[in-house]
């Protein structure tokens, strides 16, 4: 399905306008793709169309918001990731007698927990606060149940340990039919909120955020404007992790930052 650029910018520019949302520096090609998904999975038949439905109704805007910023996640990704925060950022978090960590774009929460996970395992977990925030209500809502379906718990469990982990995984988790509900204990310390990065400004001050396979989604220009953010929010010899495929090569306060893990993307801010 093809739009008119002029058409799409439009749709965008309105729903900034009237919802507060600013998608417009988000990779058209990404947005693209999701506004076309949408767009068939309701039978609507045109880009105009699409917009008068979605400054008119509401309930189908939020929807909308919650099916182009879905993103994928799973507790444990990328393994090694999280190996590397073991290796080379916990024992500096150690340090802090209180400890903020910010996970930015968090999904469904799965992150979440698995950063909580290996706090506990460190005895660190009780003088952390961790600050989860994502554009998606539906999605935050599913991070605070804590309740995740239990096909996913072998794939979880192959990740868990593959990143170092030193219990039994099932032990963080209660299995009930065809899900499982992590345990209370993880989230007491965990404050979930709706906070735009596109928009919204920092709010804290943090040893650690995490972003990953966020930045993807941006444009340059954007990428830039949200790594100043996690500049402006982290501590001095604070660390920022990224996704895979996301980097600061080409951001403005690349300078100020000092590469940790190069392939895991961990980086500490130094000045």
């Amino acid at each position: 399905m093809s739009f008119d650029a002029s058409e799409f910018r439009k749709l965008l520019e309105s729903i900034r306008f009237l919802y507060g949302y600013d998608f417009t520096d988000y990779s058209e090609a990404s947005m693209k793709r999701r506004v076309a998904h949408f767009i068939r999975g309701r039978k609507i038949n045109s880009l105009e169309e699409l917009g008068r439905i979605l400054l008119r109704d509401e309930d189908t805007f939020e929807e909308f918001i919650q099916e182009v910023s879905v993103t994928v996640t799973e507790m444990f990704r990328d393994p090694s990731f999280y190996k590397s925060l073991r290796d080379k950022v916990i024992k500096r978090l150690a340090t802090y007698p209180t400890i903020k960590i910010w996970i930015a774009g968090c999904a469904t929460g799965e992150e979440v927990y698995s950063i909580a996970i290996l706090l506990n395992e460190y005895d660190l977990l009780e003088r952390s606060i961790i600050y989860a925030t994502d554009i998606n209500q539906k999605s935050l809502q599913i991070a605070k149940e804590g309740l995740y379906p239990i096909a996913n718990m072998k794939t979880y469990t192959e990740n868990y340990i593959k990143a170092g982990g030193k219990k039994s995984f099932s032990e963080y988790y209660k299995a009930k039919y065809d899900s499982v509900l992590f345990n209370k204990m993880l989230r007491q310390n965990v404050v979930l909120s709706p906070h735009n990065l596109t928009a919204d400004k920092s709010f804290n001050e943090f040893q650690l955020i995490i972003c990953r396979n966020v930045l993807i989604y941006f444009n340059q220009n954007l990428q830039d404007k949200v790594i100043n953010l996690f500049y402006e929010s982290l501590c001095p010899l604070g660390f920022l992790g990224l996704g895979g495929k996301e980097s600061l090569l080409f951001a403005s306060r690349r300078k100020y930052f000092e590469e940790i893990v190069k392939k895991e993307r961990i980086y500490m801010k130094t000045e």
